[in-house]
């Protein structure tokens, strides 16, 4: 179980000191963080499970959430930034989470656009983020769903991807204690960028450097922009091109796998 009151100590003097709420279970922590902006909760109260029984990925895709098995948190931001920069927060996310298993497990992470963190094809974790708040201008209010696999030694049949978790990995117990906390400080230091234009215009070279997948791989594409094309980089704002035999698609939402050949 996490110590709560450790927690609290290590996140002082950051965004989330006083602001982490946790629930021994809980439907979905993504919900739970959208109910409480709408109820006007404050930029960086974080929502902390041990269990969610319905627990979501991107497309409403379930997440398996088994208790005290993994890291399932959410975060509700209102970032002071223009609209523009919004779709940027997934991927700040991702940098944040990848930056955060390599602190506490000596793992890197592949980056698969827009929101799946990958060891060595395998996917150990996933980002959600959903806007929550009807408010037109800044501040706009997010919440960024974190998950991943922490202590796993198996996985339900029929999953999209083969999944795999932090122990497996490295062959040892990782602390979900310490992998919060480096993840919470990292999206800090992340989210920060977004207020700069300068760290803003940076955030999709980050991530094609972080990444396998975004440039020079064969892929399929789904979702409403369906196709198969070569991945051709992100463009300013972090929206996937993938070269395909009927032109350049700028993919701005869908999923990615492998494909063995390009063309639609």
């Amino acid at each position: 179980m996490y110590d709560l009151t450790a927690l609290d100590a290590a996140l002082s003097g950051t965004l989330f000191a006083g602001k982490l709420h946790f629930a021994r279970t809980t439907g979905s922590t993504n919900a739970d963080a959208m109910a409480a902006g709408r109820a006007g909760a404050p930029h960086g109260s974080a929502y902390l499970a041990d269990e969610q029984t319905a627990g979501r990925g991107r497309g409403d895709h379930g997440w398996h959430s088994a208790a005290g098995e993994g890291l399932y948190v959410s975060i509700l931001l209102r970032p002071a930034i223009p609209a523009a920069h919004l779709p940027l927060l997934p991927l700040a996310a991702g940098l944040a989470a990848a930056d955060a298993i390599c602190s506490a497990a000596s793992l890197a992470v592949d980056l698969r656009w827009p929101n799946d963190l990958l060891i060595s094809e395998r996917k150990t974790g996933g980002i959600l983020v959903e806007a929550n708040i009807e408010s037109e201008g800044p501040p706009h209010a997010v919440v960024a769903g974190i998950g991943i696999n922490v202590h796993q030694r198996e996985f339900p049949q029929g999953l999209a991807s083969p999944a795999t978790s932090l122990d497996l990995e490295t062959g040892r117990r990782i602390s979900r204690q310490l992998l919060l906390v480096a993840l919470l400080k990292s999206l800090e230091r992340e989210t920060s960028e977004l207020l700069d234009p300068a760290g803003a215009i940076k955030i999709p070279q980050r991530v094609e450097q972080a990444s396998t997948w975004v440039r020079g791989r064969n892929v399929v594409v789904h979702g409403p922009q369906a196709c198969h094309g070569v991945t051709a980089g992100l463009d300013k704002d972090g929206f996937l091109l993938v070269e395909t035999a009927a032109g350049v698609v700028t993919v701005q939402t869908g999923g990615l796998r492998a494909a063995e050949k390009t063309g639609c």
